[in-house]
Formats: structure tokens, sequence, C-alpha cells
């Protein structure tokens, strides 16, 4: 069907959740540094416009959301609760894996959320998997799989990439290019720099977006899951984007200038539309500052809630080892 430019409406939203994804990592990052969060932590600070962008013209719960560590975004736009999340990187019990995941394995399955894999890579087949399940059930559902350009060269994605072509499988693999993997610049370890061109070699359509521009990135995934769910056309879609953060907190950054994250800067996915929404007189001064105060006020409560939940107790380490038995215990 053709595309439909969102509403005002719809675009305030967007850029809400765009906020409180903002809001939420910055805090989370102080938490890491103050050792409240263990074990690694990805944010996903710049790309924002990529995972909301998306994963908005999903139809959920059918629709299905697969990703790697840096998740704590996709989560959110998802419609993960906040508090969930947050006390999921605190190790609580409270949080959305009951403390046992923490920052790269977030899940909500009647969100349509399967993570959120510490893997590089790990999560392209079983996204594939659950795509070739919804084809089997004729249930009209999309996968949508996103992943980094670190994981682009893994064999995995090309053997993914190969059997949804042959499957004609109703699934998007959206590789988010913020143009550094760990600390090496994805150019001197791509023998081709067009992603999207490689979808050709596999049968399927693909198309390179601004990541940093939620209602290109918006428009180019929605045409591509329109055609995987009418057509049973998988596509592969690149978006290139920029993270502001290390790789991980545990990353100094030495490997690129300051001059180069301030450029990219310039172009801020939050920023940009906000200011569109203010030209067009759709977004005043006032209702921005509501937004911002809103996104403090979640990610406030989100800590607040997090620093209060219960440790997982000593007998939790015996528990969730199989997964339940009988009618109904998945959903896949």
């Amino acid at each position: 069907m053709p595309y439909e430019e969102p509403d005002a409406k719809l675009l305030v939203d967007l850029l809400s959740r765009m906020q409180l994804i903002r809001g939420f990592e910055e805090r989370a990052g102080m938490a890491y540094g103050l050792r409240k969060i263990g074990g690694f932590c990805h944010l996903y600070t710049g790309q924002e416009a990529v995972a909301v962008g998306a994963i908005s013209v999903l139809e959920r719960p059918r629709d299905l959301v697969f990703t790697g560590y840096r998740d704590h975004g996709h989560a959110l736009a998802c419609g993960m609760d906040p508090r969930a999340v947050m006390a999921e990187l605190y190790g609580k019990v409270s949080g959305s894996s009951r403390g046992k995941g923490g920052s790269m394995h977030l899940f909500d399955p009647g969100r349509g959320m399967f993570g959120g894999n510490g893997i590089v890579g790990a999560q392209i087949p079983i996204a594939t998997g659950a795509a070739l399940a919804q084809a089997y059930r004729k249930d009209g559902g999309v996968t949508l799989c996103f992943f980094g350009d670190g994981a682009f060269h893994q064999g995995a994605l090309h053997e993914s990439l190969n059997l949804a072509g042959i499957w004609k499988l109703p699934i998007v693999y959206v590789i988010e290019n913020n143009q550094w993997g760990m600390g090496t610049n994805w150019r001197r370890v791509s023998s081709e720099e067009d992603f999207a061109a490689t979808a050709a070699a596999y049968g399927m359509h693909g198309e390179a977006c601004d990541g940093m521009d939620l209602l290109e990135v918006r428009r180019t995934v929605s045409l591509a899951v329109d055609r995987a769910r009418t057509q049973r056309a998988p596509g592969l879609v690149e978006a290139r984007t920029y993270r502001y953060k290390g790789h991980s907190m545990s990353d100094p950054q030495k490997y690129r200038s300051r001059d180069e994250i301030d450029e990219y800067r310039k172009r801020d996915p939050i920023l940009r539309l906000k200011d569109l929404l203010a030209e067009r007189g759709e977004l005043s001064e006032e209702s921005w500052a509501a937004i911002v105060a809103e996104a403090d006020r979640a990610v406030a409560e989100a800590v607040a809630f997090a620093e209060a939940a219960a440790e997982p107790s000593g007998a939790a380490l015996y528990e969730d080892v199989l997964a339940p038995a009988g009618p109904g215990a998945g959903r896949l």
C-alpha cells in the first residue's frame, strides 16, 4: 500500500519516545559509572531515530523485533516499561528478565521484543527462524532484525539472507551502520561500502537511508515491511547512523576525534525532528519543554524503582534453568 506520512500527533509521540531513550541512556551511563550497573553496557545515544522510526511501523504483537547487545533503545521503542528495563540493568528481581539478563538481554515477548543478544550477529539466524515460523503460520506477521555494521561480515548473516531469499520469508534486516565496529572504521573492513547493494546477491530489495532522520528511516522501513507482509519479499535496509558514546562503557574512544563526534551531533535526530515540527508550527517551546520534563520524570522514576527493588535470592540461581513445557509455553 502507498506510504502515508505520519501526522503531527504521531510525530510528537515519536519525538517523545526518542527523548525518553536519550534520557534513559544518560542516566544508565551515570549509574554504570557509580558501579550500580555491572557487566557490559552499550549505550544507544545518537541512534534513536533508527529503532523508534523502524519499530513505529510494526503491527504488534504479531510483528517481532530481534536485536543485538545495544538494545536499550529497541526495548523502549517497543514500549517496554522503563522501570523494568532499568531494574534489569541493576540486576534486580523486578527487572524484565528477573535481573538475569542484564543490559544485553532485554526481553518482552508480550510486546514482540525478543532480545537483546550478547553474541555479535547471534540474533540474525534466530530472527530468520522466527520469520520462517510466521510463514508457516501464515499469520501476516513480519520480523524486524537489527544488527550493526560489525555483524555484517558474520557468516551467519549471509547464510540467513540466502535462506530468506530462497524461502521468501517475511523479514526485514536493518543494518545500523554507526560507522565504528568497536574501534575499527567500517570502511577498513568492508570490500563493498554499500551494504544495501549486497541484497541483490540474495534476490531481495536493498535500500540505504539516513539513520539520523526519523522520517526517512520510517518511510524506508515501512515500504520494506509492507513488501515483506504482502508479497513475502524479504528486504535489507542500511541505516547510516552514529553513536555518540564509546562501543561500550569501557571504551575510551581513542580511535576517533572530538571534531568527528561534534560534526555528527549537528545532525542530532532528536533536534532535527524537533526543529522540523517547530518550523511547521506543530510544536511550541512549551510543548517541547513538557516532553523533556516528562522524559526526565519517567527516567527518574525508573532509577528510583531500580534502586528500591530487591536483589534476587540465592535460590534464584536454580530457577529458569529449563523452559516451561506444555501448551502455550512459548509464542514461537
